[in-house]
């Protein structure tokens, strides 16, 4: 009899238990009414509907863990590298559907939610619409590869080489060793300059005028010897010389080369221009400055 007492004791105990579990899962975050007459709505959030938001975010992570690991298994570092930039910007996105479609699924009216809170994404969405904007860029450079990390480009008037490539925002480094912070979105509303999109060698050129009565063939020699001298000067293709114009002053020409680093071009167009300079000099050839004839015509009284 005395054992009979005590299992129908344990069971009220046990089901005295699972009666607070159960109305702890019940209990309610959230419960409110939104609107008014037809368009009246309710919204309830209960503490098991969020246990099951948090158990299938979980598993939704480990899945995308383990489909990342498998996709950049044999990948090259550099594509492996865009892969988890745009991947870490998807994940986002798969997480918000998930959980939307959890939300749809254990009962709450998903639409209800974005009525409630329309005026505040309206708001939010104004907000980071520049936000927006760099990442959807940031996501066309790395998939259609326009820019890579290395290359030299040039945007609104600055110059840099490319250290990173990030979602938002692409950091270079300018050729005086200063940081360049460039918004993703700049790359669709300007004009994106690839400096070595097509190789890491450049054509550069240093123009020069000369007098008129120079002799022309020995300023094409000058030329060539200033510019096949110069050790950052590539020998194939051998430098050029374009005579570009008869101007007013001068008889222009202007010598062509091949570098490897067009980053630090300025350097070595520097040093060509100082060997033209004493070149010329050696040879009496002269490089002339504006010149205007005045005629003074004195009027009869």
């Amino acid at each position: 009899m005395s054992q009979g007492l005590e299992k129908i004791e344990e069971t009220i105990k046990e089901s005295s238990i699972w009666e607070k579990i159960v109305n702890f899962l019940e209990f309610k975050l959230i419960d409110f009414n939104y609107g008014t007459g037809d368009n009246m709505g309710h919204i309830e959030l209960k503490v098991w509907y969020v246990l099951i938001v948090v158990i299938v975010l979980l598993a939704t992570t480990y899945i995308l863990r383990w489909t990342k690991k498998v996709v950049t298994r044999k990948m090259p570092n550099e594509d492996k590298a865009k892969f988890n930039t745009v991947f870490s910007f998807s994940r986002w996105l798969i997480y918000l559907i998930v959980v939307l479609i959890v939300f749809d699924s254990i009962g709450i009216n998903v639409t209800a939610i974005f009525a409630a809170s329309a005026a505040l994404l309206i708001g939010v969405g104004l907000a980071l619409q520049t936000l927006f904007q760099d990442i959807i860029s940031g996501i066309f450079i790395l998939v259609d590869q326009t820019v890579h990390v290395g290359d030299i480009i040039e945007i609104e008037g600055k110059v840099g080489r490319v250290e990173e490539i990030k979602l938002r925002t692409t950091r270079a480094v300018t050729i005086d060793n200063k940081v360049l912070i460039i918004p993703n979105h700049l790359y669709l509303t300007n004009s994106l300059y690839n400096w070595t999109q097509n190789g890491t060698t450049t054509r550069e050129s240093v123009a020069v005028g000369v007098a008129y009565g120079s002799d022309v063939q020995l300023v094409k020699k000058l030329l060539i010897q200033a510019a096949s001298t110069h050790p950052d000067v590539l020998s194939e293709p051998e430098p050029t010389v374009v005579f570009t114009d008869f101007a007013d002053s001068s008889l222009n020409f202007k010598i062509v080369f091949t570098i490897n680093d067009s980053f630090k071009a300025q350097f070595p167009k520097s040093d060509i221009r100082f060997e033209i300079d004493r070149l010329f000099r050696e040879h009496n050839v002269t490089i002339p400055f504006p010149q205007r004839d005045i005629h003074i015509i004195e009027s009869s009284k």
